[in-house]
C-alpha cells in the first residue's frame, strides 16, 4: 500500500486505472444525473500521477467550489491568493501547486491544479447515458446500419443509408437526413437536425438545437429584382473530438465542403457559413459569426460576437476580441480588436484618446481662434 509523501518523501503512485478500487457509488448530485463514485486521496494520487500530502485514506465523494464545499468533497486553489481559503472550507481535500506546504486537510500537488481538478471532476461523475438499441418509437430507415451498441432515442428519425458507430448516443427528437455518417463515440443531444450527407467523425458531441448542413445563404439578384437560389449542393465534414453548442449552424457549401477540422469546440449561438474551413483546436465563443469562403487556421480563438467577413485568412494562434470585425485577412500571431479590426495595441491607444476628443477639439478651436 503506497504511502504519502509526508511518510515515504516521494507520494507518487501507479497511474494505471485497472488496480483501482473505487468506493460505493451513489447518485450524482446538484441536479445532474448519472453515477457517482468515491475514491481515496491516494487513489486520485495514482491516477493523476501526482504527490500528495496528509492522510491517503480520507474519502472524496464530489467536488465543489471553495466556498460551497461540505465534507466528502474536494476543491482547488491555483493561486497562491486562494490558499489561505484553505484553513476555513469544509471540504476533504485540495488540489494545490507543487511546494504549497502542509495543510489542515489532505493536498494533492499538481502542476495544473485546474487540469487536475476537471480530470478529478471526470472521475467521481459519470454522465448518465442510455442503453444501447433503437427505441420502438423512433422511426429507423431499413437501409440505414446503426451499431448495435450505439442509442437512438425516443421519436429520432433516422433516414436512409445514414450510419451511425458504436458507442454513439442519440437523444430524443433528432433528425439525420439521408445519407449522414456519424462516428463512433458521439453524442447528439435532443432536437439536432443533421442535413443529408454530412459526416461526422468519432467523439463529437452536439448540443441541442444544433442545425448541421442547412443551405448557405447564396442568391443573385434577377434583373426584375427578384432573388435567385444558388444551389446549395456540398456538404459539411465535422472531424474527431469536435463539440458544437446549443442552436448553433454550420452551412453546407454551395460546391464543395463546410470543414470543421479535429479538436474545435464551438459555444452556444455561432454561425459558420458555407465554404469556411475552421482550423484544427479553434475556439468559436458565443454568438461569432464567420461569413462565406473564409479560412481560420489552427488554435484562433474568436471570442464573443466578433465577425469575419467573407473571404478572409485568418493565420494560426489569432486572438480576436469580443465584438470585433475582422474584414481583411490577418497574419498568424496576431491580437486584434474593435471595428474595423486594428492590432490590439493601435485599438487601445485610440480608446485611450477617444473619451479625450471632444476636449482636444475645443483646444485646437481656441488655438485657432487666437492666431
Amino acid at each position: 500500500m503506497a504511502k504519502s509523501k509526508r511518510e515515504t518523501g516521494s507520494g507518487r503512485g501507479s497511474i494505471r486505472r485497472d488496480r483501482m478500487k473505487p468506493g460505493r457509488s451513489r447518485k450524482r448530485q446538484n441536479g445532474a444525473t448519472g453515477a457517482q463514485a468515491a475514491f481515496k486521496v491516494k487513489d486520485l494520487s495514482r491516477l493523476l500521477g501526482c504527490d500528495y500530502l496528509g492522510d491517503g485514506e480520507v474519502e472524496i465523494r464530489g467536488a465543489a467550489s471553495l466556498e460551497d464545499a461540505r465534507e466528502g468533497d474536494i476543491v482547488f486553489a491555483a493561486q497562491s491568493k486562494f490558499l489561505s481559503l484553505l484553513e476555513t472550507t469544509k471540504a476533504s481535500a485540495a488540489v494545490v501547486p507543487p511546494g504549497t506546504g502542509g495543510q489542515k486537510i489532505p493536498v494533492l500537488e499538481a502542476e495544473n491544479p485546474h487540469l487536475a481538478f476537471i480530470r478529478i471532476v471526470e472521475l467521481l461523475y459519470k454522465p448518465g447515458r442510455p442503453p444501447a438499441g433503437i427505441h420502438k418509437t423512433a422511426a429507423v430507415d431499413k437501409a440505414a446500419r446503426i451499431a448495435e451498441s450505439a442509442s437512438v432515442g425516443a421519436n429520432s428519425v433516422i433516414g436512409e443509408r445514414v450510419e451511425v458507430g458504436e458507442g454513439t448516443v442519440i437523444f430524443p427528437l433528432v433528425t439525420l437526413y439521408p445519407d449522414v455518417k456519424v462516428g463512433r463515440g458521439c453524442v447528439i443531444h435532443s432536437n439536432v437536425s443533421v442535413r443529408e450527407g454530412v459526416r461526422i467523425g468519432d467523439r463529437v458531441i452536439i448540443h441541442n438545437g444544433a442545425v448541421i448542413g442547412a443551405d448557405g445563404f447564396g442568391y443573385i439578384k434577377e434583373e426584375d429584382g427578384t432573388h435567385r437560389k444558388i444551389p446549395q449542393k456540398g456538404t459539411v465534414i465535422i472531424e474527431d473530438d469536435v463539440e458544437i453548442g446549443a442552436n448553433t449552424c454550420l452551412d453546407r457549401a454551395a460546391l464543395s465542403e463546410t470543414v470543421i477540422r479535429r479538436g474545435v469546440k464551438i459555444d452556444d449561438l455561432v454561425m459558420v457559413a458555407h465554404n469556411v474551413e475552421v482550423g484544427e483546436n479553434t475556439i468559436l465563443m458565443a454568438q461569432v459569426g464567420i461569413a462565406g469562403s473564409s479560412k481560420i487556421g489552427k488554435s484562433v480563438l474568436l471570442a464573443g460576437q466578433a465577425g469575419v467577413a467573407d473571404h478572409v485568412q485568418i493565420g494560426d494562434r489569432v486572438i480576436v476580441s469580443g465584438k470585433t470585425g475582422v474584414i481583411k485577412s490577418v497574419p498568424a500571431g496576431t491580437h486584434v480588436a474593435g471595428y474595423p479590426h486594428l492590432e490590439v495595441h493601435d485599438w487601445r491607444k485610440i480608446w485611450v484618446l477617444l473619451p479625450r476628443l471632444h476636449e482636444l477639439f475645443k483646444d485646437v478651436r481656441r488655438l485657432k481662434e487666437n492666431k
